[in-house]
């Protein structure tokens, strides 16, 4: 019998009980059936695929065809995993109706059991009006890469008394319009640390410290996959980009080289069947 898949509720026991939260992304079959095996708390299926599956610059170009075309696979591979479809640029944006559709797209199509969505107290109207349409929402402050523009680049969020206290009241505004968590992004601890104090639902880090009811990193992160930047937040706990490359580069080696296939690479006729087909080609 595999793992219990996670509630809403379950996650809210472990923020008042103190047991961190594990997340990380997913974006296919493959990865998201490691991260089941490897006992992730959640998944989230993240816009950031458009940047570490389909190689954009940003997150903006990625379609919520892409979003569900992903998420259904993560699903299939992690059936007993807590899966959170990230809604991405100008699914929630354009009107409530637009975003309660797209949101009920990911639940129809791809059997997500939360979205997630960026913005503050300018999208509490989408957030309350998607909970009221029984769905679960998860909030995303701070650095909001669909509003990257906005902020100026890929920069840490909060650092000024002023931009902290902003950050704070965003948070409590998402909760107050009936969202189940919040994802606090490049955020200084300190403020990250306040937002937890203050709301009373779970409040997760990916680059705001270590105080958070649990952590969110980028798959080709962890696996050392992606390579076009770094982030300061992020911890690399293998290099699988050169341990791949080096597999590629020793495969294209041997075949150059006339090492494979080898022998045992390859199939066996039954035995005496190819004396009979010598002997029928000879026949014409």
């Amino acid at each position: 019998m595999g793992k219990k898949k996670l509630t809403r509720w379950d996650l809210q026991k472990m923020k008042e009980s103190g047991e961190k939260a594990v997340w990380i992304t997913a974006y296919d079959y493959w990865n998201a059936s490691f991260a089941e095996k490897a006992g992730m708390d959640m998944i989230l299926v993240g816009d950031s695929l458009g940047m570490c599956v389909y190689g954009y610059e940003s997150t903006v170009p990625v379609t919520m065809e892409q979003c569900i075309y992903h998420s259904e696979a993560v699903r299939r591979a992690a059936k007993n995993t807590f899966i959170v479809g990230d809604m991405p640029f100008l699914s929630y944006q354009i009107s409530i109706e637009n975003a309660v559709l797209n949101a009920g797209r990911f639940h129809k199509e791809a059997a997500v059991d939360a979205i997630k969505l960026e913005g503050g107290k300018r999208v509490c109207p989408q957030i309350r009006a998607i909970t009221d349409g029984g769905m679960l929402v998860m909030g995303h402050i701070g650095l909001t890469p669909q509003s990257s523009g906005q902020l100026g680049g890929f920069k840490a969020q909060g650092r000024t008394a002023d931009a902290a206290f902003e950050l704070i009241e965003d948070a409590k505004a998402i909760q107050k319009a009936g969202a189940f968590s919040v994802l606090v992004e490049a955020v200084p601890p300190e403020v990250c640390n306040i937002i937890r104090k203050t709301l009373t639902i779970p409040v997760y880090s990916i680059g705001a410290g270590i105080d958070a009811d649990g952590q969110l990193m980028i798959s080709s992160d962890v696996a050392g996959v992606f390579q076009a930047f770094t982030p300061k937040f992020v911890k690399k706990y293998e290099n699988l980009a050169d341990k791949t490359i080096k597999a590629f580069s020793d495969y294209r080696d041997d075949v150059k080289e006339g090492k494979f296939p080898a022998l045992e690479h390859t199939y066996k006729m039954v035995d005496g069947e190819l004396d009979k087909l010598i002997t029928n080609l000879k026949k014409g």
